[in-house]
């Protein structure tokens, strides 16, 4: 049974927007960390953008300014608006979730099974 499932991806056409959400549905109570991360074909996942239990946020290089991450930790779910799309940013976008454990650090990752997003015209 899944536990973190992704939603929103879809075909855009360069310049639009899209958001994502990452609804997680496990046994975790304390989720410390949300992420995404994209896989572009035939290449790495890499992380896109964080967000930590008390709101800090962490984006790549290529995501700030553009992309915005937010949570809902009552509906522990994670949301990715993405705007001012460009070609590369197509891939499969995974949201992963950490557990928040003593000592300030977390847990291993859950991982969804990915959404699909393509930038084209």
């Amino acid at each position: 049974q899944e536990q973190v499932v992704e939603s929103g991806g879809g075909l855009v056409q360069p310049g639009g927007s899209l958001r994502l959400s990452c609804q997680y549905s496990g046994s975790i109570s304390n989720i410390g960390l949300m992420a995404w991360a994209r896989q572009g074909p035939g290449k790495r996942r890499d992380l896109v953008a964080s967000i930590t239990d008390n709101g800090s946020t962490d984006y790549a290089e290529q995501a700030k300014g553009r992309f915005i991450i937010t949570r809902d930790s009552a509906k522990k779910t994670a949301y990715l608006q993405m705007n001012n799309l460009k070609p590369e940013d197509t891939g499969v976008y995974y949201c992963r979730v950490h557990e928040r454990l003593p000592g300030l650090t977390v847990g291993p990752p859950e991982w969804g099974q990915g959404t699909q997003v393509t930038v084209s015209s």
